[in-house]
């Protein structure tokens, strides 16, 4: 990997926010952010990538590379998690195996933002409507780790509960964080199309230096709470610290061929090959915890939040960009 891409990743505020807040947990600092704050950048975050993702999604509505990426897109979260599930397996029960895969085959938002925030430092240019593929590829991923654990659950399961179709359904597409992403998708589109005066009302809200600071404030506890759950990977064990780090490489590879199929543009395809890697800390294990309580909450969480998300977002983003660069921007030269 270059060098000098990993500098530029590593040495911008939201990443290096992210290390001081790993920083604070290893030098046993007292530095906390009050509990409600990251709910609520939380959900900023989405609100507004969301409404700006619906901006562009009504302007480039048209292009040729949307609808077959978006497909490409959901095609990847029903099928990453069978993946996932079937090297798991060689290793974990049924209920760890599937709350995993579906927790790979789902997407890390502020990993995408992250990736954002990368790109416009190196000055590539990328189409806000792939924030669109983004709202979508979390629930099938979440549907499927569910309907494995159904499917091939012994019959005698320990704390069995009834899992209706309708209440998979309920929990995979209405949690918050895809309700409210999708739902600020649809808002942005419609202001887009039908009131632009709303649309330049609301720009600063979406656009400004104020998302780039709650970005910086969110990786900040990102880095406190990644460092909390380090030392969770020693109850995981070995296989699955290597799973942690190499499925999000393999998804990665994966991706790219996908997104030099798709003649997706360097900027475009960074932002698929992060869909594809990254991986779900938020939605999946809370509908995991609900459902399949027989599966490891240590497991689920300690790999994707302190593990595959900090590795992508240091060193997988640029890693990603070199693969980028070098399968796909000399095809489109």
């Amino acid at each position: 990997m270059e060098t000098s891409l990993l500098l530029q990743n590593v040495l911008t505020p939201p990443v290096l926010f992210f290390f001081l807040g790993i920083i604070a947990v290893v030098v046993r600092s007292d530095l906390e952010i009050p509990a409600p704050l990251p709910k609520l950048f939380s959900l900023y975050l989405l609100l507004a990538i969301g409404v700006r993702g619906g901006f562009e999604l009504q302007i480039g509505i048209k292009e040729e590379t949307l609808l077959p990426t978006v497909c490409a897109a959901i095609i990847m979260s029903l099928v990453i998690p069978l993946i996932c599930f079937a090297v798991l397996r060689l290793k974990l029960d049924v209920f760890n195996a599937a709350a995993i895969a579906a927790a790979y085959g789902s997407i890390s938002a502020v990993t995408f933002i992250t990736a954002e925030s990368f790109l416009k430092s190196q000055g590539i240019p990328f189409d806000g409507w792939m924030v669109a593929p983004l709202a979508l590829m979390e629930s099938p991923a979440i549907i499927v780790g569910l309907a494995l654990v159904k499917l091939a659950a012994p019959k005698n399961r320990p704390n069995k509960r009834v899992m209706k179709w309708r209440k998979i359904l309920h929990e995979s597409m209405l949690n918050g964080s895809v309700y409210l992403l999708l739902g600020s998708l649809i808002i942005g589109f419609l202001t887009a199309s039908h009131n632009p005066d709303g649309l330049e009302k609301i720009r600063p809200f979406t656009e400004s230096y104020l998302f780039y600071g709650v970005e910086c404030f969110f990786l900040l506890d990102m880095g406190i709470v990644a460092a909390q759950r380090l030392p969770g990977l020693r109850k995981a064990g070995s296989f699955l610290i290597v799973f942690a780090v190499c499925m999000p490489v393999f998804n990665a590879v994966l991706g790219v061929f996908i997104a030099k199929l798709l003649l997706l543009e360097a900027g475009n395809a960074l932002l698929f090959v992060i869909l594809c890697a990254s991986a779900s800390y938020l939605a999946v294990p809370t509908a995991m915890r609900m459902t399949v309580p027989e599966a490891k909450a240590s497991y689920y969480i300690s790999t994707t939040l302190g593990l595959t998300f900090p590795f992508n977002i240091v060193i997988g983003i640029p890693l990603y960009m070199q693969l980028v660069n070098k399968f796909i921007s000399p095809s489109l030269g």
